[in-house]
């Protein structure tokens, strides 16, 4: 059984994200002390199987126009489970008064997320590295 909670229910440490991230090759140059601070600007989802993380989910949002949610990750042994689209499901909850929501996927992920309603657009998604990192 997952529990679902959100970062201000159920604290989620820094270490157990970075482990979440490794497990599924993600991000390999994030710090815990950096993970520690997109915490404090975010509103983050954890998924529990009793003290092991193994779903994460995070917003970025000025909090009326614009939110993001980034960072959807679920551990490879609980796939197609329906962790992720619950995980949506709570955080687009939270966040039902920003009027635009957004998100980057890989191509193999838009039939998910069209069925959780986003859709794509024709709009370019351009990025500015300023820390000079991959």
């Amino acid at each position: 059984m997952y529990t679902y909670k959100l970062q201000q229910e159920q604290p989620i440490c820094a270490e157990k994200i970075k482990k979440l991230y490794d497990s599924v090759g993600w991000w390999p140059e994030r710090k815990e002390v950096d993970i520690e601070k997109m915490l404090k600007n975010s509103i983050a989802i954890g998924v529990w199987e009793e003290n092991e993380l193994v779903g994460f989910a995070r917003v970025v949002s000025d909090g009326v126009f614009r939110a993001y949610i980034e960072d959807v990750v679920v551990h490879e042994n609980v796939r197609n489970k329906g962790i992720g689209e619950k995980m949506l499901t709570i955080l687009l909850r939270e966040i039902s008064h920003i009027d635009i929501v957004s998100l980057f996927c890989g191509e193999k992920l838009i039939k998910f997320y069209g069925e959780q309603q986003f859709q794509a657009t024709k709009q370019i998604v351009m990025h500015r590295n300023q820390t000079g990192k991959e």
